[in-house]
This record gives C-alpha cells, sequence and structure tokens, in this order.
C-alpha cells in the first residue's frame, strides 16, 4: 500500500458497480460482488444487482485516492494480463516490489508507441516512480527493478521471467524484507502485514474480502465461493496444548522417518490455529452441544484403511 504508483484494471474486462452493506459503491468484478453477497457485505444479503457495467477501458486516467501512498492521487491505467477470475480485477500497483508492476510501468513510461497502442497519456505515468518501502538484503529497497535487472526482463510480456523475478521478489521480501516506511519501519514485513491490514479496516479505506484460491467446480458444475457460515472450530492454536505438543515434538523422545518430516510437524504445529470440525449436512455423531451440526467425519484415507481390517468378515472374501 505505502509503495502504490497507480491504479491496473484490463481495458476489456466487465466491471459492475455494487452497493455495500454501508452505502459504498465498488466497481469490481461480477465474480467478487457474488463473494462478497455471502460474506455480509453488500445491501441485501445473498444478492448482488449490478446498478450499472463498466468497461475497464472507459476508466482509463481516471485519478483515484491510494490509500497510505505518498501520491496525493495515481491514475488509473492498463493491464491486459489481469484476470477476472481472481480478486476484484482492479489491481493495486506497487512497482518497487511487484515485477509484473515495475515491467509495465517502465514500459508505458518508455515505450511512446505502447502509450498510443494503449491510449495511454504521458501525463498519467511521468513522475509516478517506484517508493522505496522495504530493504532486503542482497536486493536493495527496489527489489522489483533489480530482480527485472537480474532476469533480464525487457517487456510487460516477458512472462517466464517475470515469473522467476516474481517468485525471489516475494519469497525474499516476505521472509528477509524489513519495512523502511510507515507503521512498521524497521520490522519484518511478515509482522507489519497484519498491523497494516487491522489499520486500513480501522480507519475504513479496506474491508475484508475472502474467495477460493483458485477456481472450486462443485460436483454439480458450479463455481464455488467463499461463504460466512455458522462453524464450530477446534482451538489447535492453544497456547498450553500446542507448547505440550511441541515440547514433546522436539524432545529425545520423538524421532521421525526423516529430518524433513520433522520439519513438517513443527512448521504445522506452528501455522495450525483453528480448524472446523462440524458440518450440517451428511451421516454423523451429532454434536453434543449443537444439534444442528453433525461432527466432521474422517477422511476417506482413513476411513479405507480401517474398513480393509474387517472386509473380509462382512463382504464374506
Amino acid at each position: 500500500m505505502y509503495g502504490q504508483t497507480n491504479c491496473f484494471v484490463k481495458p476489456d474486462g466487465e466491471y459492475g458497480v455494487f452497493e455495500m452493506a454501508n452505502g459504498d459503491l465498488f466497481v469490481i468484478s461480477e465474480r467478487s460482488a457474488r463473494n462478497f453477497a455471502f460474506q455480509e457485505m453488500t445491501k441485501e444479503e445473498k444478492k448482488y444487482p449490478s446498478l450499472a457495467t463498466v468497461r475497464g477501458d472507459s476508466l482509463m486516467g481516471l485519478k483515484v485516492k491510494a490509500p497510505l501512498t505518498k501520491y496525493e492521487f495515481v491514475h488509473v491505467l492498463p493491464l491486459p494480463t489481469i484476470s477476472m477470475t481472481k480478486g476484484t480485477g482492479v489491481v493495486t500497483s506497487v512497482p518497487s516490489d511487484s515485477p509484473d508492476d515495475w515491467a509495465m510501468l517502465r514500459d508505458l513510461q518508455q515505450k511512446k508507441g505502447l502509450r498510443e497502442k494503449l491510449n495511454v497519456e504521458e501525463s498519467w505515468v511521468a513522475g509516478f516512480d517506484p517508493i522505496p518501502i522495504i530493504e532486503i538484503p542482497g536486493m536493495g529497497d527496489l527489489s522489483a527493478c533489480a530482480a527485472c535487472d537480474e532476469f533480464k526482463v525487457t517487456s510487460h510480456k516477458d512472462a517466464n521471467p517475470l515469473a522467476l523475478a516474481k517468485k525471489k521478489c516475494y519469497d525474499e521480501g516476505f521472509y528477509k524484507g524489513k519495512m523502511i516506511i510507515g507503521l512498521g519501519e524497521g520490522k519484518p514485513v511478515q509482522e507489519v502485514k497484519p498491523l497494516v491490514k487491522e489499520h486500513m479496516i480501522k480507519e475504513g479505506s479496506a474491508c475484508q474480502y475472502y474467495e477460493p484460491e483458485k477456481e472450486v467446480v462443485s460436483r454439480t458444475g458450479d463455481n464455488c465461493i467463499v461463504a460466512l457460515c455458522d462453524q464450530w472450530l477446534l482451538n489447535y492454536g492453544e497456547d498450553q496444548w500446542r507448547d505440550l505438543v511441541m515440547g514433546h515434538v522436539v524432545s529425545d523422545n520423538f524421532q521421525t522417518y526423516n529430518p524433513k518430516t520433522q520439519k513438517e510437524f513443527e512448521l504445522i504445529l506452528n501455522w495450525l490455529k483453528e480448524w472446523g470440525c462440524s458440518r450440517t449436512t451428511g451421516l454423523g455423531t451429532l454434536l453434543p452441544w449443537d444439534n444442528q451440526f453433525v461432527i466432521e467425519s474422517l477422511s476417506d484415507s482413513t476411513i479405507y484403511m480401517a474398513y480393509y481390517t474387517i472386509a473380509h468378515l462382512l463382504q464374506g472374501g
């Protein structure tokens, strides 16, 4: 957020205008509006009528307010590679640490022919230079620029070099990077992300949004969403329980077949917090304190292993 220099939309993308519960109007993809509708965000729960439709190219050049950046405003610019089935279809651009963003911004700044082809005026990109926000050992404070040079990215169309540059920036930035600006100045990036998120939500410049990590299609052929539902969770991350288990796992009384398995145990113990233990459909034992739920059954792979031990008795061999 601190490094925003512009906002990207898909030029030929179809966006809708959707009213939220607080009266705000969101310009987003229909797919994301559908997710929002089941997360108690839209004006009417589980409904998301579009008040208007907008093509991405009609938004080009608009001045928009980008929270936390040093620029008073930034412009809406085209990015043809945006996917309308991921996120909202509207992308904040942080060229200091995102190779994709830097490659596109650099092309628009330096290539007059590309600007003319995409109907971009020079004033929309001139002077909006990358803002140093994260210091990464060995990569400096403009990691995207360094990575694009390292992997010889010459255009926003260089898909393979950009993928390598992106992976390096994101891995190095998240695990080794330190913020040099804003709320978390001097702190590791992975510690700062939740602080900035909480701050933006509290001041009303952001809201929470959930969607599947990738496309998920049900057996009925429907695209799945993330819905806000009642759910009972087991708190595996409770400090006393976790510390007791971790103490055993790292002791001489616990040995795994190989070091990789040992690392997986430690990683998951530190990561696992709440885990769903109930559901509203299917066979199962009723949850003792809430009979509208059944206890989540074991996975098929576990049931099979148990069943095979008695299958010959039930099926006559």
